[in-house]
């Protein structure tokens, strides 16, 4: 550590796949989380933060690390996050916590530092080195599962028939319900994590600053969330789906957004309902989209609980809180659910960073734009270590401290990469490699531009007419200057955020000068 003052206790909440304008502090007009809003009140709210790049490891990987998809090499879900890079967990063991995780990190582990015949190898769901597992919950569920047995639920069905609807097994053809699980509002992932650091919390010792990750997996689907949640929102309420007049002309508009429309399937959002996501109805949308604000205010609700618990520890004061998500959800918006592809719904993700510490800034805002990137070097600057100068990201700090930083990015970076090593097959469907299947976004106040591998077409959005993304002017004669400027801001970006690991350092007849990246602990 390279500045020995009093630590604070250091709070990293994620969650998964909540969208950026479903908070009521940025003026959402329904969706509620008065909890998440008192955060902002006492720290800074940021409303332009992007995720680097989804689904959830490659999204984890640019939050983690600090660095772009380009040079963390996390492409998919199963992608090794090479050993190479250091990440918040061991930076922050370096400074003298003991980073402590609840929940997950899908984190694949680099297989060159395992035996072959490790069980570490056969899932994308490992710990990022350097936490201290305290309370796992990986996708299959099955901590929760038993804590739930322990309290007289039936959880034979296991997951992920558990989040059915009660009375609906088997397949199901008709429309979508607001039915509840069989479990309860307390006895939800959210509030079985939000309990397990709770416990943990309680055994910290006063003069010994802590540092814990909970990983909240809602409101990611299956879309379920019990009573009340489930009737707060009326599904006739909520803003108009950013989309074409039907799924037929959206996918018209790109070849990945045929493709991708056409391999959505209802039931990895809705477990057991067959057919096409795209071919959903306006009102199944919509019951869909009222049972996520829930599910976005039951994590709210787990919020408040955790607000309480570090007041009544004592801890409130000093603690720095971080409230993030991994990426966000289209949520219905071009006849899609989940995230991926280029569209600001997939990416724009919330932000609130309150350090008791710096009160200058609080209950501001900052409209500029902040990347996941920035999290682990803010992290650094918060706790009095120095962000190394090889990371993408920049260092929030300032912004908490009231200034406004000069030089700051006129735009939001994030890529996507669509290769299936596993299985090939976006790879001969499209007929190119699988270093090819791929595709950048650069976003500014006016325009998106989205440049893809293997010979797809671009394309570029002129936001401050078409705010749904909706009208691909990248072969529109007049636009042609403004898709070669992007092009050329693309390119730029890119040259200037190549890997800097020992770029930055030079071998000298006086030794090494500069800077050289290492794992921390080398």
């Amino acid at each position: 550590m390279d500045n020995q003052v009093s630590r604070p206790n250091v709070l990293l909440i994620t969650c998964d796949q909540w969208r950026g304008d479903c908070l009521s502090a940025v003026g959402h007009p329904v969706v509620k989380t008065p909890n998440a809003d008192a955060l902002a009140a006492e720290g800074v709210l940021f409303r332009r933060h992007y995720a680097g790049a989804a689904p959830c490891s490659p999204a984890r990987a640019c939050l983690y690390t600090g660095l772009y998809q380009m040079n963390n090499r996390v492409c998919r879900n199963g992608t090794p996050l090479d050993a190479r890079h250091a990440n918040i967990a061991l930076s922050a063991r370096a400074a003298g916590y003991d980073p402590t995780l609840f929940g997950y990190t899908d984190v694949s582990l680099d297989p060159r530092e395992l035996a072959a015949g490790d069980p570490r190898l056969q899932s994308y769901e490992g710990v990022l080195p350097g936490f201290t597992a305290r309370q796992l919950l990986p996708e299959h569920q099955k901590q929760w599962l038993s804590w739930l047995r322990a309290q007289g639920v039936d959880t034979g069905t296991g997951y992920p028939q558990i989040h059915r609807p009660v009375g609906r097994q088997g397949k199901v053809h008709g429309e979508v319900t607001n039915a509840p699980p069989v479990y309860s509002r307390d006895q939800t992932p959210t509030a079985f994590l939000a309990g397990e650091f709770i416990r943990w919390l309680g055994e910290q010792e006063q003069d010994a600053p802590w540092f814990a990750h909970i990983s909240f997996i809602s409101p990611h689907p299956p879309f379920i969330v019990p009573e009340p949640y489930n009737t707060m929102y009326d599904p006739a309420d909520g803003p108009a789906f950013r989309r074409a007049m039907d799924w037929q002309t959206e996918a018209s508009n790109h070849p990945y957004l045929a493709y991708d429309l056409a391999r959505q399937k209802r039931t990895k959002f809705v477990p057991g309902v067959e057919g096409k996501v795209a071919e959903w109805s306006e009102e199944n949308f919509r019951r869909i989209r009222a049972i996520y604000y829930g599910m976005i205010s039951e994590v709210d609700a787990q919020l408040g609980r955790l607000w309480r618990a570090l007041k009544a520890a004592g801890a409130w004061d000093d603690t720095v809180i971080v409230l993030t998500s991994d990426h966000a959800e289209m949520m219905g918006d071009h006849f899609m659910l989940g995230k991926g592809g280029f569209f600001d719904a997939s990416y724009h993700i919330p932000l609130i960073i309150r350090d008791p510490g710096r009160r200058r800034a609080a209950g501001s805002s900052v409209d500029r734009f902040t990347e996941a990137v920035d999290i682990f070097p803010t992290l650094l600057d918060l706790i009095g270590a120095t962000p190394k100068p090889h990371l993408d990201g920049r260092s929030l700090a300032p912004w908490l401290n009231g200034d406004v930083s000069t030089g700051w990015r006129d735009a939001a970076h994030w890529e996507f990469d669509f290769r299936t090593i596993a299985g090939g097959e976006v790879e001969r469907h499209f007929g190119i490699g699988s270093r090819q299947c791929n595709l950048a976004v650069i976003r500014t106040e006016d325009f998106k531009y989205v440049h893809f591998g293997g010979g797809l077409p671009p394309l570029l959005f002129d936001l401050k007419k078409d705010p749904g993304e909706l009208d691909n002017l990248a072969d529109d004669p007049a636009y042609l200057p403004v898709r070669l400027e992007f092009a050329e801001k693309m390119l730029a970006w890119r040259a200037g955020h190549l890997d800097q690991s020992l770029a930055l350092a030079e071998l000298t007849e006086n030794g090494v000068v500069g800077h050289v990246a290492r794992t921390e602990g080398q």
